[in-house]
């Protein structure tokens, strides 16, 4: 890795720590904003999901487990379209997990942290977003130009719906390719969204590969005003990590069902 200065280099988003630095529990850091004062920060996976994913295998208690041993300090839980995931783990673990959800919506999918109950899925962005404000969430585009995906964004919807959200996801450790995280990283600085990151885990060795950094929060509103010094540590996953997702849904069409949830 490039070398400056002070260590890594970072070149937008893809500032990627050692192996070490993201399983280790950062607590203090002199954050650019805080005029050289040093602030209470934590490190949270904002995008990761549980066996009620369609598509995962994971297991909530093993999966908060895996969190804590890699440092994590918070998680947000983001199932497809589903919420028992969020509300089993968030019982689990109160102080580690966000409930949240990924939600499909007619135009791409919305992530949100801090959701109350399930939000249905095809429903318009619009609406969609609606229905989470009630609830007090908040609002993260998906993933927003990964074509590969049944949720990517077509341009003109995503810049109608911008004005609507709190922050876009401008890292996903399972995009096809690094050149959509650029994008999304180069929308969120040109519209001014805050961003946010997550290694998108579908399975155990995934979780925390991405990761942020970001002043402490434990709520929504504190989120909110966390995300604009959110820091991005994170590496992409090898594409081949899809296939724990294929096997995972052909695991569940064949009868499995997860022995403790």
């Amino acid at each position: 890795m490039p070398q400056g200065a002070d260590g890594p280099r970072r070149r937008g988003h893809r500032f990627a720590p050692p192996e070490s630095q993201i399983g280790s529990v950062l607590t203090w850091y002199i954050w650019p904003a805080s005029h050289g004062l040093a602030v209470m920060t934590l490190l949270a996976e904002l995008h990761c999901h549980t066996c009620h994913s369609k598509d995962s295998l994971m297991l909530p208690g093993r999966l908060i487990e895996t969190a804590r041993r890699r440092g994590l300090q918070r998680l947000a839980i983001t199932d497809h379209n589903v919420f028992e995931g969020a509300r089993i783990a968030a019982r689990l673990d109160p102080e580690l997990i966000i409930p949240g959800e990924e939600i499909m919506t007619t135009g791409g999918e919305l992530l949100a942290y801090y959701v109350q109950e399930l939000v249905p899925p095809g429903l318009t962005p619009e609406r969609t977003i609606e229905i989470l404000r009630r609830q007090g969430a908040v609002i993260s585009v998906a993933h927003p130009y990964d074509a590969l995906r049944a949720g990517h964004w077509r341009e003109d919807e995503l810049r109608r719906i911008l004005p609507l959200v709190d922050a876009i996801e401008v890292f996903n450790a399972r995009v096809a390719s690094a050149a959509h995280n650029r994008r999304a990283a180069e929308l969120a600085a040109a519209v001014g969204k805050p961003g946010t990151a997550g290694s998108d885990a579908h399975a155990y060795f995934e979780v925390g590969r991405t990761a942020v950094r970001l002043p402490a929060f434990h709520d929504a509103e504190g989120l909110r005003a966390a995300l604009p010094a959110t820091e991005v540590l994170g590496r992409l996953s090898p594409y081949w990590v899809h296939l724990f997702s294929r096997y995972a849904a052909w695991r569940k069409k064949a009868g499995w069902r997860p022995a403790l949830t």
